[in-house]
C-alpha cells in the first residue's frame, strides 16, 4: 500500500524534454565554441612562429654585433720610461719623463711592434726632445704631443711592415720638471 501511495503522489521534478525535438541553441553554442577554439589555435600558432623567427633574427643580430666588436686591445709598454731634456730658454734644466704604451688589436702587429721597438724608441726620443715646456703646459698640448707620437710610430711601422700596426698610443705617466 505504501507503494501505491507513492504512485499517486506527484513529484515536483521538472518534466523532461522530448529528446526528439531539435535544440538550436545548444548546436549554435557548440559551433561558436569550436570556432573560438580554432581561432585561438590559429592566433597562438601565428604568435609562436613570429616570435620564433624574431628570436632567430635577434640571435643573428647578436652574432653580427659580436662579429662587429673589435678584438680585445693588447698593450705593449715601451720600457723604460723616456727621459729627455726639454728644448727652451736657459732658465734652468727642464726634463720630461714619459711612459708610453702602444695599443693594437692584432697579435701579429704586437709581434711586429716588439721587433721594431728600438727604432720606435729612437723616433720617439727625437720627437720628445724637440718639445718646448710651453707646448705641453696644458691638456691640449699633451694630447697634440700624443697624436704626433702616434703618427711617428705609424709612419715608421708603415715603412717597416706595410701597415700602421699601432691603433693608439697612451701616456701612462707624464712628468715635467
Amino acid at each position: 500500500m505504501a507503494a501505491a501511495a507513492d504512485k499517486n503522489r506527484k513529484t515536483d521534478t521538472p518534466k523532461e524534454k522530448d529528446s526528439t525535438t531539435p535544440q538550436p541553441k545548444r548546436s549554435m553554442l557548440m559551433v561558436a565554441l569550436i570556432a573560438l577554439i580554432a581561432a585561438a589555435a590559429a592566433g597562438g600558432g601565428m604568435w609562436y612562429f613570429t616570435q620564433h623567427q624574431a628570436g632567430d633574427g635577434a640571435a643573428a643580430k647578436a652574432a653580427t654585433a659580436k662579429a662587429a666588436m673589435p678584438a680585445p686591445a693588447q698593450y705593449f709598454a715601451l720600457d723604460p720610461a723616456f727621459v729627455v731634456n726639454l728644448n727652451g730658454p736657459l732658465d734652468g734644466p727642464r726634463y720630461l719623463q714619459v711612459e708610453v704604451q702602444l695599443v693594437t688589436r692584432d697579435p701579429q702587429a704586437l709581434t711586429a711592434l716588439q721587433t721594431h721597438a728600438p727604432a720606435i724608441r729612437a723616433r720617439l726620443l727625437m720627437l720628445f726632445s724637440q718639445v718646448e715646456p710651453a707646448q705641453i703646459a696644458d691638456r691640449a698640448g699633451k694630447e697634440k704631443l700624443q697624436q704626433s707620437a702616434l703618427a711617428e710610430v705609424q709612419k715608421l711601422m708603415t715603412t717597416e711592415t706595410g701597415s700602421k700596426t699601432a691603433d693608439d698610443l697612451l701616456f701612462t705617466s707624464f712628468v715635467t720638471q
